[in-house]
Parts: C-alpha cells; sequence; structure tokens
C-alpha cells in the first residue's frame, strides 16, 4: 500500500471514531432528555393522586400542572432537537464510513494492480530468458 493510500485510510479512520464518539455523545444526551420526560410524567401522577386526598394539594394542582406543562414542553422540544441532531450525525457517520470504503478499495485496487504489474515483468524476464536459451 503507498503511502498516501495508508494516509487516507488512517485519517478516515480518524473521522469515522470522532463521529461515532459524537453519536454516542448525542445518543446519551437524548436518552437523559427522554429519561426527564419519563420522570416529569411520574411526578404528575403522583401530584395527582395526592390531590385526590388532600384539598390543599388539590387547590395548587392547576398551578403544578401549569409548570409541569411547560417543563416537559421544553423537554421535548429538547428531544425533537436531538433526535433531529442524531439523524444529521448518522448521516455523516454513513458519508464518512463511504468515504474510507473508497479510499481502501483504492488502496487495495493499487496494490492488486502492483502485484500483477510485478508478475508481468517476472513473465516477461522468464521469457526474455526462455529465448536466450533457445537462441543461445
Amino acid at each position: 500500500m503507498t503511502a498516501w493510500a495508508h494516509s487516507l485510510i488512517r485519517i478516515s479512520n480518524y473521522e469515522v471514531e470522532t463521529l461515532q464518539k459524537r453519536l454516542a455523545e448525542i445518543t446519551a444526551r437524548r436518552a437523559s432528555a427522554e429519561m426527564r420526560v419519563a420522570v416529569l410524567d411520574a411526578e404528575v401522577e403522583i401530584e395527582r393522586e395526592q390531590a385526590r386526598g388532600d384539598a390543599d394539594a388539590a387547590m395548587l394542582l392547576q398551578a403544578y400542572l401549569n409548570g409541569w406543562k411547560m417543563r416537559r414542553s421544553a423537554a421535548l422540544t429538547e428531544v425533537q432537537t436531538l433526535d433531529l441532531e442524531e439523524e444529521g450525525a448518522r448521516d455523516a457517520l454513513t458519508g464518512a464510513f463511504e468515504e474510507l470504503k473508497k479510499f481502501e478499495h483504492v488502496a487495495e485496487t493499487t496494490r492488486l494492480n502492483a502485484v500483477i504489474a510485478a508478475g508481468r515483468r517476472e513473465s516477461a524476464a522468464y521469457d526474455e530468458l526462455g529465448l536466450r536459451r533457445r537462441a543461445g
């Protein structure tokens, strides 16, 4: 493999690894945001249950629900944003893999062409040797 091909493959591998780390980080952030939504949903159920048994809690429930809606909306917006970011990261990773495979294919083709050329030179040398023996 030529030095330039090796360098391109190494750079492409680095880019793929970087994008994989970025995708993993985005996925972790999205899971955290989804967990926040689930926790908010569980908390509202607890508050509603308390409001059924306590008149004071029932009076404050509407204010709690207004705040809960805002926090839940913000968390859902973050989940949607992270979904889009994850989709973009996946597309970038797919493109990086495609580039890596192209470079690997070019390097392999170059290597095979070198092997074929070496075989041709060896065959030509044997042919020439055979002709010299026959002539001599």
